[in-house]
């Protein structure tokens, strides 16, 4: 879909971006605060960002209930939803075009004048401890936060998390509103049909009454290669791995792209090198490869469930295609092949308003950064062999590693699929 992209600065701090989509019939707002689970005061509160999340659209300044709040909120089908991870805190909504003005204001209501109370808080206890216990069923789910404690980051396990929400109070939620919801620790992405409405828009988010306060600043870890770990799970029927590499920088937007392209040649597709070959012996129902730039460093992950009596041979296969990958063994049809999946994946990613919003979020939300959507293919087009290799070669060459599995199996397993990967450090070394 057509659109245009404009970033406005508001005069109490704000910043944000207003994408016109012509024609669109339906409105996208995104609003994120850096207020995720690292901002908590203290760590035996960590969840507290998570429950004052799920308080958002409780009582307000003119609902005195969540159900009230609710009702008035979706009567014409609008959406609504808010979510935390470790560094933000977001909140969004998609609403037919002829009431954007009306949900625009009840976004307002839930994010600046909120009425935190015992009643609700209790409640939201319950609901987010229900939550993270049914996560702890989910084998890839309490597979990574141990993976990023391993790596060094200041996380704690959805087990952990658990134990820190009898201690939230309301003080701790009035607190943590107060400390992280403020206009210049405010980023907003709104997408819709805004030709004519830009000064409307505005004016409605000029009247967010929040304090200025700062923008946040991302908390930085020291990240350091671990020993092979299980967390064990009696009830696990097999092994749930993920492998994490980093390199201690942020790759660029040319090196993601090359990054994603591999990822493409390696696990994505039922002729891909490593998902393809296991999945033609049966050895892996599925196997996945996944890169991305944080805010500090870069992060590089494969990951698969695997039963016992096949993981040695699909960790000899990842061993062989990486090694491969590291001596050059790429194909220019591999590579065009990358190349066209990426094309076409880019151009049906924008077939909604939502999915244009989503586009441009995890940038700004993270750096104020504007990527250029129309320059991104001949960014994929521009992907070449040498920038592949060099990509692969410096997570290698980081040595800053990972291996870790749900399992209800011995530690020795893990340690003897590790040691299949450890001559692929040893040859950069050389």
């Amino acid at each position: 879909m057509h659109h245009t992209v404009e970033e406005v600065k508001l005069k109490n701090g704000a910043r944000g971006l207003l994408i016109n989509v012509p024609g669109a019939t339906v409105m996208s707002m995104q609003f994120h605060f850096r207020a995720g689970n690292r901002y908590a005061k203290h760590k035996d509160i960590e969840q507290v960002a998570h429950i004052m999340e799920h308080m958002a659209f409780g009582a307000n300044a003119r609902f005195k209930s969540e159900s009230a709040f609710e009702a008035e909120f979706t009567k014409n089908g609008a959406y609504h939803n808010a979510y935390t991870s470790d560094f933000a805190m977001v909140y969004e909504a998609d609403c037919a075009d002829f009431e954007w003005d009306r949900i625009l204001e009840l976004q307002r209501l839930s994010i600046c004048e909120p009425r935190f109370n015992e009643r609700e808080l209790e409640a939201e206890k319950g609901n987010v401890r229900s939550e993270l216990t049914t996560y702890l069923n989910d084998h890839h789910r309490i597979l990574w936060p141990r993976v990023q404690q391993l790596l060094g980051e200041d996380v704690l396990t959805f087990r952990q998390a658990l134990g820190t929400i009898n201690n939230v109070t309301l003080a701790d939620i009035r607190e943590h509103h107060r400390r992280t919801h403020t206009t210049k620790n405010m980023r907003f992405v709104i997408a819709g049909k805004l030709r004519g409405r830009k000064a409307d828009i505005i004016r409605q988010l000029e009247a967010f009454s929040l304090p200025e306060g700062d923008r946040l600043a991302i908390p930085q870890d020291e990240l350091h290669s671990a020993t092979p770990t299980i967390i064990r799970r009696k009830d696990a029927t097999n092994l749930t791995f993920g492998w994490t590499m980093t390199v201690p920088r942020v790759l660029d937007d040319d090196e993601i792209d090359a990054l994603n392209a591999l990822n493409h040649i390696l696990t994505g597709t039922a002729t891909s090198r490593i998902y393809g070959k296991a999945r033609a012996k049966g050895l892996a129902y599925y196997v996945g490869s996944f890169g991305a730039s944080g805010y500090y460093d870069s992060a590089w992950d494969i990951s698969a469930q695997v039963n016992h009596d096949t993981a040695p041979q699909l960790f000899d296969i990842i061993a062989r295609e990486m090694k491969a990958v590291l001596d050059g063994k790429l194909s220019d049809a591999e590579i065009e092949s990358a190349q066209s999946f990426g094309l076409g994946r880019h151009q049906m990613g924008a077939q909604t308003v939502a999915q244009i919003s989503n586009f441009y979020t995890h940038r700004y939300f993270a750096d104020d950064c504007i990527k250029d959507y129309s320059k991104v293919p001949d960014m994929i087009r521009k992907v070449t062999r040498e920038k592949i290799m060099s990509v692969a070669e410096e997570f290698i060459a980081a040595n800053t590693w990972a291996l870790a599995a749900v399992s209800s199996g011995d530690r020795d397993e893990l340690i003897e699929l590790n040691e299949k990967l450890l001559p692929l450090f040893e040859k950069v070394a050389e």
